[in-house]
């Protein structure tokens, strides 16, 4: 062979191994481009403990990202976050339980840890009343979070029902109700999506006009400290799901319950419903209430149509120590700390720490259906299948 047939060789070898390359980094591109993960978090409170802890004591200024410091790499994994924000934004004075009102720089801090969308209905959504629901909306539009679940009035929610989320050409669509106001009236012109199995479904229909790929009902409900979903929770998450929801996503009762992955019979894709997510962060400190879970779902591209393809959970525990005289919080990330007892100022932090681990892992390893805990290897989150 001489030299020129050799180089001439070489060059057809090396385009060819480009092309190839290219071509498979394409593929990969448009693979990674056909799947979004969705991050689902529980209970944001606002308790008095909570309020104090943020407060600047010299300038009376707030800040909470350090609540979320240790948790935001996991939240900023996921795609797109979505939290229950259970306080309003009702301005001064700052106040807890039962009527919450928190500094508007707790939201600032969620959107900070990669928080992209909140829910709003909740059983504390009307504390504030009409006031304090106005507020928290425009509170949140200042600041440029999405969200859903409050409104101000009956022709903003049609314009702004369902919340459609937009991703790597996927249409996610959002719907969010609450059982209850804890009694207290929703005056007029606001509104408070209440769960009302005739207004859901005309809202599902809208989402599937929109030509919604995915379909996310988030509902407050069930009874608080309980580990176990009503079988009218149950009853609703059947008919939910057969009308066309991809997702029911549960909070309120402050306690995890079950999450199930199932196949949709008509539809033949799998469906999930997260009964309870849990506490993400608040001042209960009542085993089971200091702390929640996170689930994240994936979705990916098959032919023209979105669908769940993987799920799992991250439990949560929110750490509380003195620091300069003053309770601090801090969420954690329990498998990436749950080996890990230097990091905790104090051995009985740690052992409640664990105890929570411990109840709830017993809880979801025997309630769970085909969702697995994400646990933390060293380097990386994996799901313990």
């Amino acid at each position: 062979m001489n030299r020129i047939s050799f180089n001439l060789k070489s060059v057809l070898l090396l385009s060819l191994f480009i092309s190839v390359f290219h071509s498979a980094k394409s593929q990969n591109q448009q693979a990674s481009g056909d799947k979004i993960s969705l991050l689902f978090i529980g209970d944001i409170m606002g308790h008095d403990e909570q309020i104090w802890s943020a407060e600047n004591r010299e300038t009376h200024l707030y800040n909470y990202d350090d609540v979320f410091k240790y948790i935001k790499p996991v939240i900023g994994d996921a795609d797109i976050a979505i939290a229950n924000f259970e306080v309003t934004l009702a301005g001064p004075p700052y106040i807890g339980y039962p009527q919450f009102s928190s500094p508007a720089d707790l939201a600032v801090a969620c959107k900070n840890a990669g928080i992209d969308y909140l829910v709003t209905a909740n059983n504390h959504a009307a504390d504030r009343g009409k006031k304090g629901i106005i507020s928290t909306i425009n509170k949140l539009d200042s600041i440029g979070i999405p969200h859903t679940g409050t409104f101000l009035n009956s022709s903003t929610r049609d314009s702004l029902t369902p919340l459609m989320i937009h991703k790597n050409g996927a249409s996610i669509a959002l719907l969010n109700y609450t059982f209850s106001t804890n009694g207290i009236i929703v005056p007029e012109p606001v509104v408070v999506n209440m769960i009302d199995k005739e207004l859901i479904t005309k809202d599902v229909k809208k989402a599937e006009d929109k030509k919604a790929d995915i379909i996310i009902l988030f509902l407050h409900w069930g009874t608080e400290y309980d580990t176990i979903p009503l079988k009218s929770q149950t009853d609703l998450a059947e008919y939910f799901l057969s009308i066309g929801v991809d997702m029911v996503i549960g909070s309120h009762p402050h306690v995890l319950q079950k999450m199930v992955r199932i196949r949709n019979s008509v539809t033949g894709n799998d469906d999930v419903v997260v009964y309870s997510l849990g506490n993400f962060v608040s001042n209960q400190r009542k085993p089971k209430t200091d702390g929640g879970s996170m689930v994240r779902v994936e979705i990916t591209k098959n032919s023209d149509r979105y669908s769940i393809s993987n799920a799992g959970y991250y439990l949560t525990w929110v750490y509380t120590p003195i620091e300069k005289y003053r309770k601090k919080f801090f969420i954690l990330s329990c498998s990436e700390f749950e080996n890990k007892p230097d990091f905790f100022d104090r051995n009985d932090a740690f052992l409640l720490m664990k105890k929570f681990i411990s109840d709830s892992r017993k809880l979801l390893n025997t309630q769970n259906i085909n969702i697995k805990e994400y646990i933390f290897n060293g380097n990386s989150w994996v799901l313990n299948n």
